[in-house]
Formats: structure tokens, C-alpha cells, sequence
């Protein structure tokens, strides 16, 4: 048994799995619209329901063991390669894969990935034991002006399950891993061990991970593209989801067919 569970559609014989990763705090609804848009295409597809914080706090702190946990859930769906798409930790997690598996990564798509910039104020706080507090009074405000642009495209149920999720100890224990692991990893490295073609798609306004680091180191690499996305913030698989979607499939028609 996996470490998450997961939702598929169509078998990973017609191709490449696509596989949507969860992200640090919300769990598959973040994909919703690339998700069904490539499941209708016919394509094999994939997404994980638990949002990282809701896994073992051993392996939410580990980018390692979460890219592990998310291939055996490609494995129990039948699925040898692998397209990986994830955003901000997730997106870590999938350069990291391509680097330690590149028989089976055929590509990766990455938005909103930290490393390589400070984190904004988002009304989380981290205690001298390395616990995470959650300041209820500002964590709506902060973390959605964090996370859009415009608009927050967040549902009322969408918002609470995810501030009741981040009040529970064992969620904040995955929480502090986690952030412990995005500050330690090392992103250049990673990239180093990249071999598969890689798109990066950055909201041009994000307040979580600021695109010009990213936009600066990534093209150094070959057989990668950068893209940024208007009027949008770290997740526009949500808060542009057409345009993300239509990105995706471009990249998946050049790169596996």
C-alpha cells in the first residue's frame, strides 16, 4: 500500500502516465481542470488526493521519500514512465525523480517550486523545536494574498478544510519536515541530474516562490523551457488553468505524443 492514494483515468499502455502531484497543503482539487481536460483527451492520468502535510511527517519531510511514495502510486495504477507535474514542494520532488530515475520520468512539469528564495509571511511561524503554529487570525489573509494574484480562486470548504488540516499536530509536524526539507535541498544539483525535457511554468506575479530566480537558472539547462503566466500567482493550474492546461498539452504532444 502507497503512501498516498490516488485517482486515475484510462491505462498507462496508450502512453505516458501523466501523474499531477499534490501540493504541500491542498490535495488534488488544485488539478481539477488539467486533470479532466487530459482524462477527456484520452490521455493516462493520475493525481494524488492527500495534500503533503496530510502523509507520515517521516516522508512529508523527506523530498526523497515523497518522490518515492509518488512513484508507488504510479506503480500501483500499471504505470512504468512517467510524466510528473507538481507544483511548489511537488515541484522539488519531481526534479529530483528525473534526476534519480531517468529511465522512467519522460518528462516533468514544474510550477511555483521553492529553493531559491526566502518565504514570504503567509501567517505560519516555526517555535525554537522546529514545530509550525498556525496564527489562525492572519492565515487567510496572508496565505491567499500569498498565493494569488488576483482573485482567490479558493472555495469557502476549500479554505476551511485546509486551515482545520494545519491545526491538527500531526499535519504541523509534516508541516515543519517539509519546510525543513524545501531550505535544504539543493536546487542546482538537482537540476544538474535533469536529462528528461522539462517545462516550467511560473505565475509572473508569485509572492511564494518569485519567478526571477527561477526564470535566471533554468534556461542555463538544455532541453528545458520557461514560460510565465500574466496576471497570475504561485498556482496557475488554478488561477489560469486554461492557459496551464494549454501549455501541458503542447508540451506533451512535442515531447512524448
Amino acid at each position: 500500500m502507497s503512501t498516498f492514494t490516488a485517482e486515475h483515468h484510462n491505462t498507462p499502455a496508450e502512453g505516458p502516465l501523466v501523474a499531477f502531484m499534490s501540493a504541500l497543503f491542498a490535495g488534488k482539487w488544485i488539478w481539477d481542470r488539467p486533470f479532466e481536460a487530459l482524462s477527456r483527451a484520452g490521455r493516462p492520468v493520475l493525481r494524488t488526493n492527500e495534500a503533503i502535510c496530510a502523509v507520515d511527517a517521516k516522508v512529508a519531510g523527506s523530498v526523497e521519500r515523497l518522490g518515492d511514495a509518488f512513484l508507488e502510486s504510479c506503480d500501483e495504477a500499471g504505470a512504468d514512465e512517467v510524466v510528473v507535474c507538481a507544483n511548489s514542494l511537488g515541484g522539488l520532488v519531481a526534479i529530483d525523480l528525473a534526476g534519480r530515475y531517468p529511465d522512467r520520468v519522460r518528462g516533468i512539469v514544474v510550477s511555483g517550486a521553492p529553493g531559491l528564495s526566502t518565504e514570504p509571511d503567509v501567517g505560519l511561524s516555526m517555535d525554537r523545536r522546529g514545530s509550525v503554529k498556525l496564527a489562525t487570525d492572519q492565515f487567510r489573509e496572508r496565505m491567499l494574498s500569498a498565493l494569488f494574484h488576483g482573485e482567490p480562486l479558493f472555495t469557502e470548504e476549500q479554505i476551511r478544510d485546509t486551515g482545520e488540516l494545519l491545526s491538527t499536530g500531526p499535519a504541523m509536524v509534516a508541516m515543519a519536515r517539509s519546510l525543513r526539507a524545501t531550505r535544504t535541498y539543493e536546487v542546482p544539483s538537482g537540476l544538474d541530474k535533469v536529462r528528461c525535457p522539462s517545462l516550467y511554468v511560473w505565475g509572473e506575479h508569485d509572492r511564494m516562490t518569485p519567478v526571477e530566480p527561477w526564470r535566471e537558472l533554468v534556461p542555463r539547462y538544455p532541453d528545458t523551457e520557461f514560460v510565465t503566466v500574466d496576471d497570475c500567482g504561485h498556482i496557475p493550474m488554478v488561477e489560469r488553468g486554461d492557459d496551464y492546461t494549454r501549455r501541458l498539452l503542447s508540451f506533451l504532444d512535442r515531447t512524448v505524443g
